[in-house]
């Protein structure tokens, strides 16, 4: 009866051969085929998001009389810009820590706490200048740092979104999330370079 129950809870996936022949509690192996179809779902939701966005901004009529930051808006959201690029700076580093890539001892349980409130920060303060852009000026091609800075925007939010849903999605190979993690970090660099630091450097950008 011993055999019959075991080789009944192996046809059930339950129990796997040990290293010796002995019968053990087989791991959760992850299977190829169930993480490319996970990838392929994360991937167009982000390509969802960002197609979203993109139509939205280029059927809009900009509204340019609409501001959340008063009758100057470029200053404020400049300086948001600027913080939140730094928070992504903050995230890069506290992820390389809980991956183990800094010459620092292992990360305390807190280490991962703060990094997922300064990404809801993060994104908070992105919020309030997308409304504004995408309001008042909608998505324009109306020169090549406009373009960039309007696709980068699109992107980043798809981007977002699937960093979200890859964060709850198990079975995932383990290069996604720092990929998705980078990803976010160089689009958010890439707003800032094409918005704030082109106000801060006199309305023009500089040649890097």
């Amino acid at each position: 009866m011993a055999t019959v129950e075991v080789a009944r809870l192996r046809g059930m996936g339950r129990v796997g051969k040990g290293p010796e022949g002995s019968d053990m509690t087989a791991p959760d192996v992850r299977r190829p085929g169930t993480a490319r179809w996970r990838l392929a779902g994360i991937g167009l939701l982000a390509a969802g998001v960002a197609a979203a966005l993109y139509v939205a901004g280029r059927l809009h009529q900009p509204d340019y009389t609409f501001s959340l930051f008063g009758a100057s808006p470029v200053p404020p959201k400049s300086l948001l810009a600027t913080i939140a690029l730094a928070l992504a700076g903050v995230q890069v580093l506290l992820a390389l820590w809980m991956y183990r890539k800094l010459p620092l001892p292992g990360p305390p349980r807190r280490v991962p706490l703060a990094h997922r409130l300064i990404g809801f920060a993060l994104f908070a303060l992105t919020l309030p200048v997308a409304v504004h852009c995408l309001i008042a000026y909608g998505v324009q091609l109306t020169s090549a740092r406009v373009a960039i800075h309007s696709a980068a925007g699109c992107f980043f939010y798809g981007a977002f979104a699937a960093k979200v849903l890859a964060v709850h999605s198990r079975r995932l190979p383990g290069w996604v999330l720092p990929l998705a993690g980078g990803t976010l970090a160089i689009v958010l660099g890439v707003l800032w370079y094409t918005s704030a630091l082109w106000y801060y450097h006199g309305y023009q950008l500089p040649r890097l």
